[in-house]
């Protein structure tokens, strides 16, 4: 086993890794004890690494087949895994979301690698939904334990403003296969059995309330998912990589850099089908089971 070093960031989540160097091969000792530190850290950071995308896709393997870049965006030319996170191309996620939770079985982990970086601005924000479902109080967690929300990537792009001609072009790629799919609120993780509120930017509405009453609901679960002790900031340099539990974080980019360049590659693991408190699996209520992005 190779040895490294973990480094608590936040209090609740994240750790820097330190001693490795990935671009040489992991055997498995160090990819169990990668894994184990992930599932208790939710998001691991690498400063440094330097891969090139066959090295990320490779890093991201170890823990599971890799999904396709992207359900309805295209991948980056000749890399079918990877997805261009491109601030010049409209790859400005400035909204709380867990990735691709439109589809039934959404990624396990994502991986996201930095090729360019403005001087200033341009962080990833992480918060862990777990911590954040424990905060709730006693009653609403008992009701919310029972609740299930309905996601989509047909969603309210402009936010009342009138979209561009581009912007107007991304939102029909984005949306030229509609999804929408019933996850519980509250997910059981499959490794730990750890509650969390699964819910983020593609939650359209609750179940079964009435519209003013699912939005009040989720923007009150989504304000303890996003208080600043559930949430780690990580402030990119060139050749970094991040690993993060898709299955109990949220994430976001705040545009605050000005329109200067900024560039990720992201390559997702496949997941499994979300499960409620109690036991019952996601389904789908419009589009299709997504073969094309769930299998590696």
């Amino acid at each position: 086993m190779s040895s490294f070093d973990i480094r608590r960031i936040g209090g609740r989540i994240g750790a820097e890794i330190t001693g490795l160097d990935l671009t040489e091969p992991l055997d498995e000792k160090t990819v169990a004890a990668l894994d184990e530190a992930l599932l208790q850290h939710k998001a691991l950071f690498f400063r440094g690494q330097h891969l090139d995308d066959e090295g990320q896709q490779r890093f991201a393997r170890h823990f599971g087949p890799l999904t396709t870049a992207h359900p309805t965006v295209p991948a980056l030319d000749g890399q079918p895994n990877v997805l261009p996170v491109d601030s010049e191309d409209g790859g400005r996620a400035n909204h709380w979301h867990t990735d691709v939770t439109f589809v039934r079985t959404p990624p396990k982990a994502s991986t996201l690698r930095s090729l360019v970086v403005p001087p200033y601005g341009g962080d990833t924000l992480i918060a862990n939904t777990q911590t954040a479902y424990r905060d709730l109080p006693d009653a609403l967690r008992t009701w919310v334990d029972g609740l299930w929300a309905e996601h989509t990537n047909d969603y309210d792009y402009a936010q009342g403003r009138e979209l561009d001609e581009a912007e107007a072009e991304r939102r029909s790629v984005f949306t030229s296969t509609t999804y929408r799919t019933a996850h519980p609120v509250v997910r059981v993780h499959p490794d730990t059995g750890e509650r969390g509120l699964f819910i983020g930017g593609f939650a359209e509405r609750i179940t079964g309330l009435p519209t003013d009453a699912s939005r009040d609901l989720l923007r009150t679960l989504q304000s303890y998912v996003t208080r600043p002790e559930n949430v780690v900031r990580w402030r990119w340099e060139v050749g970094d990589l991040v690993l993060f539990d898709n299955r109990a974080t949220q994430h976001y980019a705040p545009d605050d850099y000005d329109g200067l360049p900024r560039r990720l590659h992201r390559v997702t693991v496949a997941g499994d089908v979300p499960v409620g408190v109690a036991g019952g699996a996601s389904y789908l209520l419009e589009g299709d089971e997504a073969p094309h992005y769930t299998t590696s």
